[in-house]
Formats: C-alpha cells, sequence, structure tokens
C-alpha cells in the first residue's frame, strides 16, 4: 500500500542551525502516528514543514503521491493536509462559529461546510451550545476543540495535531485523546506531536522518537510504550 505521506531526508534549518536533520517516515492511510521527545527535538518544525509554513534545507515530502515540499502552505491545505498548530492560535475576538468557517475558507459548498459544522458540534457540543459566543473567553480546553474543530473544515485526508493536550487539565485531555481516536475510527489519518508521551504512544499504531533534530528510535506505539530507554526518558520511571 502507497503511503498517504512519506518523508524522505527532510532537513529543515533556521539560519546555519539545523533544527531537522534528515529524518524519513510515513504514515498510512487511517492510522495515528506520533512523534515524541523533548522541547528543541524538532517535532513542530517537522509539522510546519509538512505543511507548507517552512521551507525545507534538503529532503522529500509527498503527500497522496504528490510532492508537496516547498509548496505554498494555502495550497496544501487544499489538497487535503490540515495543521491544528500548537498553541492553539484561534481569532479570540471572533465567534467559535466564525473560527470555524474560516477552516473552510477554501471551500465552495455552502451546504457541505454547513453540514461539517454540525459534525464539529457533535463531535465537541460545548462548541455547539457557545456558537456566537467569542472564542477567546472560551477555557484552554475549549480552544483545543475549537482548534481541531476548524482544522476538520478542510475535509483533511490527514489532520495534523501539534501538543493538542498542553496546559489541560487531566480531564480534558482524556477528552482531546478519546476525540482523536473517534477521528481515527472514522477513518481520519492522524500525525501527533505530543510531549504527553504515555497518552500519545497509547492511543498510535507507530511512534518515532525525537531527539535534537534526528529520530533515534522507531516502533509501534505498544513497543515505544513498554520500551525501557523509552520509560527512563519520557514515562518518568527508573
Amino acid at each position: 500500500m502507497t503511503a498517504l505521506l512519506e518523508v524522505e531526508d527532510l532537513r529543515v534549518a533556521y539560519g546555519k542551525i539545523e533544527a531537522v536533520k534528515g529524518i524519513s517516515f510515513s504514515i498510512e492511510q487511517g492510522q495515528i502516528v506520533t512523534l515524541i521527545g523533548t522541547n528543541g527535538a524538532g517535532k513542530s518544525t517537522t509539522l510546519r514543514t509538512i505543511s507548507g509554513l517552512l521551507k525545507p534545507a534538503g529532503g522529500t515530502v509527498r503527500f497522496n503521491g504528490e510532492r508537496i515540499d516547498g509548496t505554498a502552505a494555502n495550497k496544501i491545505v487544499g489538497m487535503g493536509l490540515a495543521h491544528s498548530p500548537e498553541g492553539r492560535r484561534i481569532f479570540a475576538r471572533m465567534s467559535i462559529e466564525e473560527n470555524l468557517q474560516l477552516g473552510a475558507f477554501l471551500r465552495r459548498d455552502p451546504a457541505g461546510i454547513q453540514a461539517d459544522m454540525d459534525r464539529a458540534y457533535t463531535l465537541f457540543p460545548i462548541l455547539g451550545e457557545r456558537r456566537k459566543q467569542a472564542a477567546g473567553t472560551l477555557s484552554g480546553g475549549e480552544q483545543q476543540m475549537l482548534a481541531m474543530g476548524r482544522a476538520l473544515m478542510s475535509q483533511p485526508k490527514l489532520l495534523m495535531l501539534d501538543e493538542p493536550s498542553m496546559g489541560l487539565s487531566p480531564i480534558m485531555m482524556q477528552k482531546i485523546m478519546s476525540t482523536i481516536v473517534e477521528l481515527r475510527d472514522q477513518g481520519m489519518t492522524i500525525l501527533l506531536v505530543e510531549q504527553n508521551a504515555q497518552a500519545a504512544l497509547s492511543l498510535a499504531d507507530r511512534g518515532h522518537v525525537m531527539e535534537i533534530g534526528k529520530i533515534s528510535l522507531s516502533g509501534t506505539g505498544a513497543d515505544l510504550l513498554h520500551d525501557e530507554s523509552v520509560r527512563k526518558a519520557y514515562l518518568g520511571e527508573d
């Protein structure tokens, strides 16, 4: 089976500093794949490069069989790849409904847009209850729901989530993680960057450990969850 996303020897630099140093991985249709690692490992930089926000210094990125490295970010969204960024980046003064509508900015199918908005409200009922409320008045967890809902409005084939549990309470984090599994069960392919290694590996089909710009270890989520070096480094176990 051809991978939905193929990253090969990807290198990304900020000036003379190489943040991503030749990484390779792939994602099959319907999988959850996670990148774990400490701050500064290059995880977010990898996502930003795949989504077209950064230009690579080398290597290739193929999405659905088509090379996309160096392609404009809006074109990549139109091809079916959505990125929910670290820090959520919602538009605080706009309503929940307006934020969701912005996620569909490339679409020209009003009925389909409304159907997907209703789907977002079904997935996250609290958003539907407060749809006219300013997004900046939401809690951190509710803003994360909105960021995910906005990304889904572009009808992606691949959803990239950058640190969706950051700063959330345990209960809200569990809600976000269970929603990720629900989306996968509905057929969504997901690339997850997450500092909570326990949560990420527990639901991932495959995982990759990043250290200082390189992938140091790869395997199934279950294998990495039980790997002694991963447990010591990322799960806080001796």
